[in-house]
Formats: structure tokens, C-alpha cells, sequence
């Protein structure tokens, strides 16, 4: 089992007592609003089954990690990464959170200590995140950690009939420990 600590935080593997919290953030609207239509609780639980299973580097899912205080071990979200490609050590990072952590800098220390674990045991030359242009909470921790923005893919995503330009973020290993 993984486990990330920050100040705040522990970042952890995924375990079965999840479940409720993990269904609760992926079948919310509007957490979901930037992302997709919350899927069936079928789907969401075969999610669940996936990202609780054992992960390596390079499977092509995600390596997915609850995010929970250190105080009171409540869950409040889920940071993770996967790798798009070993050859070109490149990661796609993402997170999400409930709605009494937003604002709190809890998705920002999580994912930073995602990023310097990532660099450390897997080599990752590049790291990327991608965001909804209208989710400017989203962006706002992609940049605290260091990403720039790389360009912005009009009309990208079709949630709901409705397009989102999809804003594209990059951070360069070398670029985190200057």
C-alpha cells in the first residue's frame, strides 16, 4: 500500500471502505461539471474495482490515491497520475476534489507530493494536466505547482451537448527542482 505524507495530508492507495466517498465525488454534478456526466453506479463501481487493484508503471490506468487529512483521516478527494509513455517518460496528472476541500490547497500539496514521488520512482521527464478553460479553480493548482500553459484545444470536450476549450499544462521534471 502507498502512502504519500505531506504537512496536511496523507495521500494513499484506494481500500475497499472507499467505496461510499469515492461513488459520492464521481456521481456528484457539479463536482463533475468540467469532467463528464457522472456515470451509472455500475460504471462508477467498476472504477472503483480498477483503481483499487494493483498498479504499475506503465499498465495504462491510473494510478489513482485518496487524499485525506492527517488530523481527522477524512477523505477528501483523489489525486492521480498514468503514464502516457515510458519511452518519452511522459505522466498525465489529474485530482478531484469534494466540495469542503475546494480552496483549501489541498489538491495543490497533493499533487505536489504526487510529482516529486513520480520524478523519484519512475524517471518522468514530463508531467501533463489538462482542464476545462472555465475551471479556473483546476488551473489555479496545475500553475501553483509549477505547470505552464502549453495551449488551449478549442471546443475539445462535449459535455452534456455543451463544447469546452480544454486548456493543455506541461511541467518539466528539471522545471520542479530548480
Amino acid at each position: 500500500m502507498l502512502e504519500l505524507y505531506t504537512d496536511r495530508l496523507r495521500v494513499r492507495s484506494v481500500k475497499d471502505s472507499d467505496w461510499h466517498a469515492f461513488y459520492a465525488l464521481h456521481s456528484d454534478p457539479q463536482i463533475n461539471q468540467y469532467v463528464r456526466i457522472p456515470d451509472p453506479e455500475e460504471v462508477i463501481r467498476q472504477k472503483f474495482f480498477q483503481h483499487s487493484e494493483s498498479w504499475f508503471y506503465g499498465s495504462g490506468n491510473w494510478c489513482s490515491l485518496v487524499i485525506e487529512t492527517l488530523d481527522t483521516n477524512q477523505f477528501i478527494g483523489l489525486t492521480g497520475f498514468y503514464c502516457q509513455s515510458v519511452a518519452e517518460q511522459r505522466a498525465e496528472v489529474g485530482y478531484m476534489l469534494a466540495k469542503s476541500a475546494h480552496g483549501k490547497g489541498y489538491a495543490t500539496e497533493s499533487l505536489q507530493a504526487l510529482i516529486d514521488w513520480a520524478c523519484l520512482s519512475f524517471n518522468v521527464h514530463k508531467f501533463v494536466g489538462h482542464c476545462a478553460k472555465e475551471n479556473h479553480g483546476s488551473a489555479r493548482v496545475l500553475q501553483k505547482c509549477g505547470f505552464q500553459l502549453e495551449g488551449i484545444l478549442r471546443e475539445q470536450v462535449n459535455i452534456g451537448g455543451h463544447w469546452f476549450d480544454e486548456c493543455a499544462y506541461g511541467l518539466l521534471a528539471a522545471e520542479r527542482y530548480r
